[in-house]
């Protein structure tokens, strides 16, 4: 898709910082800046480099200043409010256009001079190119003055005072990094600069408000008039040259051949396929591919991992990606339990999830459905068989199965489902005891591993007696008659009975217990109070302790989180179980993609071409959380996939 911005659309700074982009590189690097060309938060950049893939991120080339000097007048090209009284640079003033087509692209038009500026990131390295060609037609001499300002911090890290910022001969050295800029304009060494840039963004969810940046070099480019010059500027912390127009070639050609692969038609879905591909990555410590929950906030967690990887992998045709995914998990397979947090140095893995190890037999199913890789299925199966007694007889984390069969999870101050927030000694939602999604995870993983013992010509009957025993409990535990939906958990407390969206996934998943009529029950409750055209609700309106608005400091974030926010997410499971529970006919597809076309205002706001985490309660318009969330995008695509491909 083409998303492209205007000058309606930049009237101003505030405006020109509403939107931006990604650009990623395969390794948890990124590339990140608004469409006005400023950072309005503290880890967006130019070149956040990941020099351990994919989560030791250090924010090198955090932004560009522009100033295009026509004769003896001055102005700017770059857009960023500061935070000490330094007036705002105001060159959304002259942007006529930025667009995202694959690559981001800005257009300029002042005075008879016309610059176009172009930027791309290398795959596999941390590298970001900029290109510059600048049109001639004022009649006088044109200078485009491109200052970099430099953190050398980790990402999410602010600077609060100047530091030693070493250039040398094309490279900026500081902290034990080294930066290789090179051009084909005139670079040199300057008197540092340090500037106080304002933080819009972060300061809404009660973040440092400002941090600091500094220039020690900057790259002078001279057009004559009617001269039309090509330039670009390379950051890396490679010493390796590259060219930039290569790049563009490679980075277009690659994403033709993702949109091939995948072979999904509907532009919507093209696009989530391109969006996709920016959560994929290498990850050293495990030699294999992970999946970054989103940016630029998170990093690769198991559950988030687990509920991406069937839309960003194996809908988009990754099928090669998947298996080194799961392979991973399978190889840190502990206890019955998978990592939700993997190991960075010395750390060793965390396990503290009780849903990442059931969803990840149902990631190898999914694979196999579409693969038909029996080899597969037969390398991962002791270790699928391993989860599944561990849960039986007990597990780390009070994870267990109850006599009634049914699984239970959670005690003290863990938090081991999706909804997971702690604040202090506060859990804003309890859910200890017998959640509903990780039962309805457990049934569906019984059934799969009695297909999985078949297909091996094992005996899997005691997982299909299993499976039924938990049927019959679930319905009898879960299901209201009264009220037509599932509880959210068994616990005894009044947050059983709270109308969650967890309960969505009792229906979605391949294999569930309840009858035809009480899932559409389910479906029906759901839409009328947790439906919202950008994803579901956490919580009814009509419950107490509903949270209709999201943001602030992190304790008023963290209660509101789970508490009524809207997830993008689970609305991928809602429209599965609508298509499914419709009989997956012509006619409920047809209504399920009309009701995708808010997708399209949605990709275009905030960061162009991604789906974000999460949105208000109440008023789902402003995107919040990350900017780029994996299993937005993830889920979305299954949904297309359903649409197009059964």
């Amino acid at each position: 898709m083409r998303f492209l911005y205007g000058k309606q659309d930049l009237r101003s700074l505030e405006r020109s910082q509403e939107n931006g982009f990604l650009l990623t590189n395969g390794l948890g690097g990124y590339a990140s800046v608004m469409a006005g060309f400023g950072v309005p938060r503290c880890d967006q950049g130019i070149l956040v480099a990941a020099v351990k893939a994919p989560n030791v991120r250090i924010n090198m080339v955090h932004r560009l200043q522009e100033k295009l000097i026509i004769g003896d007048r001055e102005l700017f090209l770059s857009s960023q409010g500061f935070a000490d009284g330094t007036p705002a640079e105001d060159g959304y003033k002259h942007l006529a256009s930025f667009c995202l087509d694959m690559l981001p692209c800005w257009t300029y038009d002042v005075s008879g001079v016309r610059v176009v500026r172009r930027m791309v990131m290398q795959q596999e390295k941390n590298t970001t190119v900029v290109l510059y060609e600048i049109e001639n037609r004022s009649g006088k001499a044109v200078k485009l003055d491109v200052k970099p300002f430099l953190k050398f911090v980790p990402r999410e890290n602010i600077v609060e005072a100047e530091k030693p910022l070493v250039y040398k001969r094309g490279t900026v050295s500081a902290d034990g990094y080294t930066l290789y800029i090179r051009t084909g304009a005139a670079l040199a060494k300057i008197k540092p600069v340090w500037q106080w840039l304002a933080y819009p963004e972060d300061a809404k969810d009660g973040r440092p408000d400002k941090g600091m940046a500094g220039a020690v070099c900057h790259a002078v480019q001279t057009v004559e008039p009617g001269e039309t010059v090509k330039f670009e500027i390379s950051f890396s912390m490679d010493s390796k040259k590259v060219s930039g127009e290569k790049l563009v070639k490679a980075h277009c050609a690659r994403a033709k051949k993702l949109l091939s692969a995948a072979g999904l038609k509907d532009q919507l879905a093209r696009q989530l396929v391109l969006a996709a591909d920016a959560y994929i990555a290498r990850r050293d410590s495990t030699n294999g591919k992970t999946i970054l929950a989103g940016y630029p906030l998170f990093s690769d967690w198991g559950r988030d991992t687990m509920i991406s990887l069937p839309g960003c992998c194996l809908s988009t045709g990754r099928y090669e990606d998947a298996k080194s995914i799961l392979r991973t998990f399978l190889a840190y397979e502990k206890n019955g339990l998978v990592p939700n947090l993997f190991p960075e140095g010395e750390s060793k893995p965390m396990y503290n999830t009780v849903d990442a190890a059931l969803l990840l037999i149902d990631a190898v199913w999914q694979y196999y459905t579409r693969t038909q890789d029996a080899s597969f299925v037969e390398e991962a199966y002791p270790v699928l068989e391993r989860i599944v007694s561990n849960y039986k007889k007990g597990t780390d984390h009070c994870i267990c199965m109850d006599s009634d069969g049914l699984i239970r999870a959670g005690g003290g101050l863990d938090q081991v489902t999706w909804m997971d927030v702690r604040v202090n000694d506060i859990l804003p939602t309890p859910r200890h005891g017998k959640p509903v999604e990780i039962n309805a995870y457990w049934y569906n993983a019984l059934r799969i591993m009695e297909q999985f013992a078949a297909l091996q010509n094992l005996d899997g009957t005691a997982y299909g007696a299993l499976a039924a025993q938990v049927k019959e409990s679930f319905v009898k535990t879960f299901y209201m008659e009264d009220k037509g939906y599932l509880k959210d958990v068994i616990s005894g407390t009044y947050n059983d009975e709270q109308l969650r969206c967890n309960q969505i996934w009792a229906v979605s998943m391949p294999f569930t217990m309840l009858s035809p009529e009480q899932e559409e029950s389910v479906v029906n409750t759901v839409r009328r109070h947790l439906y919202t055209p950008c994803g579901l609700r956490t919580l009814s309106p009509e419950d107490p302790e509903y949270h209709p608005n999201y943001g602030g400091d992190m304790v008023s974030r963290d209660m509101a989180y789970h508490q009524g926010t809207t997830w993008v997410f689970p609305m991928g499971a809602y429209y599965l179980a609508y298509l499914k529970t419709h009989g997956g006919t012509a006619e409920a597809r047809a209504y399920v993609r009309s009701q995708l076309d808010a997708l399209e205002p949605m990709l275009r706001e905030g960061c162009a071409g991604q789906l974000p985490e999460i949105y208000e309660g109440d008023f789902p318009t402003e995107s919040k959380g990350c900017f780029g969330q994996a299993w937005s995008v993830g889920e979305m695509l299954r949904v297309f996939e359903a649409i197009e491909k059964n």
